[in-house]
């Protein structure tokens, strides 16, 4: 049987609905595949060839709960949800339901669409050319066709989607529409500004509207977003597509993130506030952010060894740190350059990581807490590299006395952050004064608060002041 139904143009979107009159669209998968046999055998048999081959790309028969555009008046539309959720079919089959008419050359009631993603390549390749993107999701009568020169697709109704990357806020200057697909706003460096810049471009149309999928993080553009009264919500956690997902990848997602606060996030779909009386929260991490480090003085590796080995243990902190030291210590800058945790490795394997990092980042010494391990830490970390620079520190104060002069340097503007530390920045916002609140070792910030006592806070301590000689 074809799927080929450009003979058959009244089926997909408007007889189709006529012809299956009889079946709730929105629970229409549910419904047949809990009916008996009979009963499925009919339905069928009584929508005809036409009916079949229309049926795959009438997304209500399909679609999950979370998936469906809320009822009322909104004006945004966030799908929330977990990693493999089916956000991006929803956001996909949102647009298609926009732009297209009950045939093919009918007008929707969109014409003008903005496609903004995180960057150009991934609206191309997640938007519109992935698994779950538009094309893939487009019955071949009503396919657009992609424009690469113009970054456009054009339907044949004359309908067409723009599409935009979020690094570049100003190219939606300009444009107007009357409807807009945003992917993973959450995870935007400019998600301010490019979201300002989209809402003044939504102005075509009786009822301009936006359908926002993304994985939730605590950032302020995406707390505002869904604080607001013309906002709308769905969700879901991962396991919700569960019959589209391989069991292995569920398997071992649940084993590594279930309980954990990062797989509240990117399983669960949950948006995680700040920890109570946290030493780092997610608006201070996100004013410390920069796209260009300086020259640095100084680079070190930090490393919070692991206690116990095998797959479960916990994992081997190791934090890349640099800083600029000239004027007095107030003047000093520390640029956290990347993190390199890892777990399950055993001692040869983190000890490789740590060298590695410094051979990447070109950092003058290694630095490495010896409480546990003692002498056996630079042995391991010797029989990799006999000649690195290497400094063992050894806790005399618990994590939270070490961790709150590091922080200061943070609420003191002293410290940034490039882009890509999500892990880490996870645990920091879960170490309050009263503790850790997250699940296992604190291991990231443990190498974060060595790396920065070994750059900033140790010397500034030890800092003379030039002497003012008196008249």
């Amino acid at each position: 049987m074809s799927n080929n139904i450009t003979d058959k143009p009244e089926l997909p979107k408007g007889a189709m609905r006529s012809t299956l009159s009889a079946l709730d669209l929105k629970s229409g998968a549910g419904w047949l595949a809990s009916a008996d046999a009979a009963v499925r055998d009919r339905f069928l048999s009584e929508i005809g060839e036409g009916g079949l081959c229309a049926l795959p790309f009438l997304f209500e028969f399909w679609a999950l709960p979370h998936q469906l555009p809320p009822e009322g008046d909104w004006r945004s539309w966030v799908i929330m949800g977990g990693r493999g959720a089916g956000k991006t079919r929803a956001g996909s089959e949102w647009v298609r339901a926009m732009v297209e008419g009950s045939k093919p050359l009918d007008k929707g009631e969109a014409s003008r669409v903005a496609l903004v993603g995180e960057t150009f390549d991934q609206v191309r390749d997640v938007m519109i050319f992935g698994d779950s993107g538009i094309l893939q999701c487009s019955p071949p009568d009503r396919r657009p066709v992609w424009k690469a020169s113009e970054r456009k697709l054009i339907w044949p109704n004359g309908a067409e989607a723009q599409t935009f990357s979020a690094h570049d806020p100003e190219g939606l200057r300009g444009p107007q529409f009357d409807a807009a697909w945003v992917d993973e706003l959450a995870k935007w460096k400019k998600a301010g500004e490019t979201w300002d810049m989209l809402q003044f471009a939504l102005r075509l149309g009786e009822r301009p509207r936006v359908c926002v999928t993304t994985t939730p993080r605590n950032v302020k553009v995406l707390k505002d977003l869904l604080a607001s009264p013309s906002t709308v919500q769905t969700h879901a956690p991962t396991e919700a597509n569960r019959a589209n997902l391989a069991a292995s990848f569920l398997a071992e997602v649940r084993a590594r993130y279930v309980g954990t606060r990062l797989g509240r996030q990117e399983l669960d779909g949950v948006l995680l506030a700040d920890a109570e009386g946290a030493l780092w929260t997610g608006s201070m991490l996100d004013a410390v952010r920069v796209e260009v480090v300086p020259e640095l003085d100084r680079i070190v590796v930090a490393v919070d060894p692991a206690v116990t080995a095998g797959s479960s243990a916990d994992a081997c902190g190791i934090a890349v740190v640099g800083a600029q030291l000239q004027g007095p210590p107030e003047d000093w800058r520390a640029y956290v350059l990347a993190d390199r945790t890892v777990q399950g490795v055993g001692p040869a394997g983190w000890a490789q990581a740590a060298i590695d990092a410094m051979d990447e980042f070109r950092a003058e010494r290694l630095v490495a807490e010896v409480n546990q391990g003692g002498q056996l830490v630079e042995e391991v970390v010797r029989q990799v590299d006999p000649l690195v620079p290497f400094r063992a520190v050894r806790a005399s104060r618990g994590k939270v006395a070490r961790a709150e002069p590091v922080a200061a340097l943070y609420e003191q503007g002293r410290v940034r952050h490039v882009a890509g530390l999500d892990a880490l920045e996870e645990q920091m916002c879960q170490m309050t004064a009263r503790g850790f609140e997250g699940q296992g070792s604190p291991d990231r910030v443990d190498a974060l608060v060595w790396a920065l006592h070994d750059l900033v806070v140790g010397p500034a301590g030890a800092y003379r002041r030039p002497r003012v000689r008196s008249l």
